[in-house]
């Protein structure tokens, strides 16, 4: 008799938690098959289309329009043929004989050679997380199975940090132009750098004379990029319980899936030409926004009493692709394949 009013009284424990209203799991989750790609190589070097200069600027503030110094107009130029803005960096790039000047020589050099967009995909590392859900019973149906029907609510929290180095030739061709004073000039150190309209200071003319010079080398080109993202994710839909035996039960669920990306990124590009030394590019920026989409998860889940149990299984994610540029170097993070292993304990009250 004692024996069978404990198998009465276990299963009596059994049938409360089959029909608990409430429902929580705290899991531990694994972010799989989110792929990331980078785009903008060469941005903010000195390629076809970039500014010249590699970043350098002159006495007033204005970027170098070359690549070793600068000729520019000022708006209040008396001449519009010459101009007294101008400057170089290296007593190299003076024409003539010391003492009697003709001019100066500035240099352009672009690179070849360099992919417009480059895949860095990482496919295949494991990004975990966490994940807290709730499930409100609303019923079941005693003729299919005793099936189990409510509303499921989850928030989720996943780091992504993506890290791409890729290394590639490059070709530079740097063009020489001469442009030239009116007449042959002794120039000071002093007036290697003009601010504006300088007086007294020797005019240069503003288009080059005679055939531009055509100097071509090899060398290499650099690309680091580190992309970090906090993405905050909410889940919302309606599931059903098909309980497979006393103690083992499957959990279909699925609805809309919002996420919330915090991302930085942080890039240096490096090209290496001999001709024209080591120039360094990089730029860092952070943004922010909301993705949606939907999930759809299957677990399965064992009871160790009326109270508490194991859940495992695995969730399909569509909140859809990420895309956006820091600093010119565009970052496209792909979300919309995106799978989640995850395991985790529930208690049901």
């Amino acid at each position: 008799m004692a024996l069978f009013t404990t198998a009465v009284s276990a299963e009596q424990d059994l049938n409360t938690y089959l029909q608990s209203t409430n429902h929580v799991t705290l899991s531990l989750r694994f972010g799989l098959n989110i792929r990331a790609s980078f785009k903008g190589l060469g941005s903010g070097l000195i390629i076809p289309g970039s500014v010249s200069g590699n970043g350098q600027v002159t006495p007033d503030g204005d970027p170098y329009n070359y690549d070793d110094g600068y000729n520019l107009t000022p708006s209040a130029s008396p001449n519009p043929a010459f101009t007294t803005y101008w400057g170089y960096d290296s007593g190299a790039q003076l024409l003539g004989a010391p003492g009697a000047y003709t001019g100066v020589a500035l240099s352009r050099t672009t690179a070849t050679g360099l992919s417009a967009g480059q895949s860095g995909e990482d496919s295949k590392n494991a990004y975990p997380g966490f994940e807290l859900s709730y499930n409100r019973d609303f019923g079941r149906k005693e003729n299919w199975h005793d099936m189990h029907f409510g509303l499921e609510g989850a928030v989720n929290y996943m780091k992504i940090s993506l890290n791409d180095s890729s290394a590639s030739g490059a070709t530079g061709n740097t063009t020489t132009y001469d442009f030239l004073f009116p007449f042959a000039v002794k120039i000071p150190p002093s007036l290697a750098a003009g601010s504006g309209i300088t007086p007294g200071r020797p005019s240069l003319s503003v288009s080059p004379t005679g055939a531009p010079t055509l100097t071509t080398s090899s060398g290499s080109f650099l690309s680091q990029d580190q992309f970090n993202g906090d993405l905050l994710g909410f889940r919302l839909g309606p599931y059903v319980d098909f309980p497979m035996s006393e103690k083992w039960s499957l959990h279909l669920s699925g609805g809309l899936a919002i996420g919330l990306l915090d991302a930085s990124e942080a890039w240096q590009q490096t090209l290496n030409i001999p001709s024209m030394g080591s120039l360094t590019a990089s730029g860092q920026g952070s943004d922010f926004k909301m993705l949606w989409g939907y999930y759809v998860s299957l677990d399965v889940a064992y009871q160790f009493n009326k109270r508490w149990g194991v859940e495992g299984g695995v969730q399909y994610e569509d909140i859809g692709k990420y895309a956006h540029a820091f600093s010119g170097r565009e970052v496209d993070l792909d979300l919309s394949r995106s799978l989640f292993v995850q395991v985790g304990v529930s208690y049901s009250f």
